[in-house]
């Protein structure tokens, strides 16, 4: 077995493991489809490899243990077929944005988010003078 195989079996296996957990469903339970489009806020081009997480909430608003992860294609698409309806947890983490996160109700047979991702916003340093700041302010050392 080469390398690449044993990597994808692997993950069709935390995979397979992963689905039963994420929905505590009866056999009549609907099931939605949700359906990801991840963009830049600055310029609203796709997200490519963008991971999407989806936990489960409880009725208590606690994210349940088990959960499921989704890559973003080059267009910064992704979709599941097969989400339980009720409270759940996405995540979208992307190198070079801020990390996004939210609360949605499953409700319908199919969703479509759009998520926008943002630039890390620049820290703010005692050390630098800012314009609200006076040169000749009391305050300042």
């Amino acid at each position: 077995m080469n390398r690449f195989y044993r990597v994808g079996l692997a993950g069709l296996l935390v995979l397979a493991l992963a689905l039963p957990g994420m929905a505590k469903k009866k056999k009549d339970d609907p099931l939605a489809t949700i359906n990801f489009l991840i963009i830049r806020d600055e310029n609203g081009k796709p997200v490519r490899n963008a991971a999407v997480v989806m936990h489960p909430v409880d009725e208590d608003g606690q994210q349940v243990a088990s959960g499921l992860e989704l890559k973003t294609n080059p267009e910064g698409k992704a979709s599941y077929d097969g989400v339980p309806y009720g409270k759940l947890r996405i995540q979208v983490l992307a190198s070079g944005f801020q990390t996004y996160g939210d609360d949605y109700t499953v409700s319908e047979p199919s969703m479509d988010l759009t998520i926008k991702l943002k630039r890390p916003a620049k820290q703010y340093s005692i050390y630098e003078e800012h314009p609200e700041q006076k040169k000749d302010d009391p305050n300042k050392k």
